[in-house]
């Protein structure tokens, strides 16, 4: 059973906002026309995509030519930073206040999507609603959505079979990504492609394969964590629990307070525009025509690097480090030796700094507000507040960050861990699956609306060399 917040007035003091705040025009507009009772998706869907094609049509043919920026030799050899060149419509990251889901802050989330319990977090189903059709749902549709996902969810004896072949210690993301390319044999997309199908369907069989992979990959993604730390007990799913709570139920987690915090840790996770390697990762693989398995297979093994997705698990390790170190009630004044200690080694600081954001992460912001509700004397929560007013001043007195402040891996840790989910090798599996919602819905998207394969021009350093110098 889940619990639709905000209503009436929320609304209104949304619709009153407009005023100041332009940005937030179009996220008002979905509200506004959140009137139906259909409780099928696609059916939606069906209705929003005619509307959004002309609208790229349009965009298109009247405005093509547009300069959006000028690109420099930095950003060519930056990776890119900086540079505009992807249509991402699920999520806009905003460099001062962070990330928006269709025009929706984290905290308007949390007041607005349905939760599992007045004044709880919100539902992940609710956020891929949300993210598929701009629209926040009802109630009985985030409970027929979670119905669906259930329905969905069996995975063939095959993938356990092939996650099996692996070594046990083998790292959980290498089983979780085999995994995934495992679930690909059952593409609907692939099959539909084979047989001739038309372009202006591809959106349809792609829709089949994303909501099939996002209710099958915490399936799989239980079956690695119990397979390397619990010696292969697995624990079905509970047709009772939503998403977020069946993920950490089928983990082991059956506390209310952990389901909880899976729900916000998944719905916080799924989408942070498309520049980030996993999610561009997904749509260039996508762009060349391949299924959803094998573009969000492609997606987690970007993921899994040190500079994406695997830092969740280094900033615990490092947490961990400072505490063998320095002791549990290390004093602030430590705290700031060590840090210098660290940055002198011409080593980081784990958890600061973000490639786009230039203020504290959100996503940071929420889980300490999860933390201070929760587990407020929790020993490693208190080092991670110290770090929050430690790190930045000497990151700043530094001179040489962009971005002092703590990003969303500076926390997620504390909260696993203090729940019991210590093994920090397979955090990020668990922002694989939160990843799978966010990716997945721009894939439709992107089949709707025929958007083309990606293929940047690149130049060698001569190249650059002999322009610079015509340039000058």
């Amino acid at each position: 059973m889940v619990f639709f917040r905000g209503g009436v007035s929320l609304i209104s003091k949304l619709r009153s906002r407009t005023v100041q705040q332009p940005s937030l025009r179009d996220s008002v507009r979905w509200l506004q026309y959140q009137t139906s009772s259909d409780l099928d998706l696609q059916s939606q869907l069906k209705e929003l995509i005619p509307e959004q094609q002309e609208r790229l049509k349009k965009l298109k043919s009247e405005h093509g030519k547009v300069q959006l920026g000028n690109i420099t030799v930095d950003m060519v050899l930056g990776g890119m930073r900086g540079m505009t060149g992807l249509l991402w419509e699920t999520s806009l990251l905003d460099p001062d206040e962070g990330i928006r889901f269709r025009g929706l802050s984290i905290p308007e989330c949390q007041k607005l999507l349905p939760a599992a319990k007045p004044g709880g977090e919100p539902l992940p189903e609710g956020l891929l609603w949300l993210l598929l059709t701009g629209k926040v749902p009802t109630t009985e549709q985030v409970d027929s959505l979670s119905k669906e996902l259930r329905s969905r969810a069996t995975v063939p004896d095959h993938v356990y079979k092939t996650i099996n072949a692996l070594p046990v210690n083998a790292h959980p993301m290498t089983q979780f990504a085999t995994g995934v390319m495992a679930l690909q044999v059952q593409s609907e997309f692939q099959k539909a492609y084979e047989k001739g199908i038309h372009k202006s369907k591809y959106w349809e069989t792609t829709y089949e394969d994303s909501l099939s992979l996002i209710a099958q990959v915490p399936v799989v993604a239980s079956y690695v964590y119990r397979r390397m730390y619990k010696n292969g007990q697995v624990i079905p799913m509970d047709d009772s629990l939503d998403y977020g709570g069946n993920f950490a139920h089928m983990l082991g987690f059956d506390i209310p307070d952990m389901l909880e915090l899976m729900r916000l840790y998944v719905t916080i996770h799924s989408d942070h525009e498309g520049g980030n390697v996993s999610a561009h990762t997904g749509h260039l693989v996508a762009s060349a025509l391949s299924d959803p398995y094998l573009s969000f297979a492609a997606a987690l093994n970007g993921l899994a690097g040190p500079l994406h997705g695997l830092a969740n698990q280094e900033v615990l390790l490092w947490i961990k480090s400072v505490v063998e170190e320095c002791g549990e009630n290390v004093s602030k004044e430590n705290l700031k030796d060590h840090i210098w200690k660290t940055l002198n080694s011409g080593k980081v600081v784990p958890g600061f700094g973000h490639g786009v954001l230039r203020k504290t992460d959100p996503r940071y912001t929420c889980q300490r507000e999860f933390a201070l509700k929760h587990l407020p004397e929790d020993p490693l929560f208190k080092l991670v507040s110290n770090l929050y007013e430690v790190v930045p001043p000497i990151l700043l007195e530094l001179g040489k960050v962009k971005n002092p402040w703590p990003n969303v891996d500076a926390h997620s840790g504390v909260l696993l861990n203090h729940y019991g989910l210590t093994e920090a090798r397979y955090y990020t599996v668990l922002f694989g699956v939160s990843r799978a919602i966010g990716i997945c819905s721009q894939l439709i998207w992107d089949r709707a609306l025929g958007l083309p394969l990606e293929r940047p021009k690149s130049v060698t350093m001569e190249w650059l060399e002999n322009y610079c110098k015509k340039a000058a």
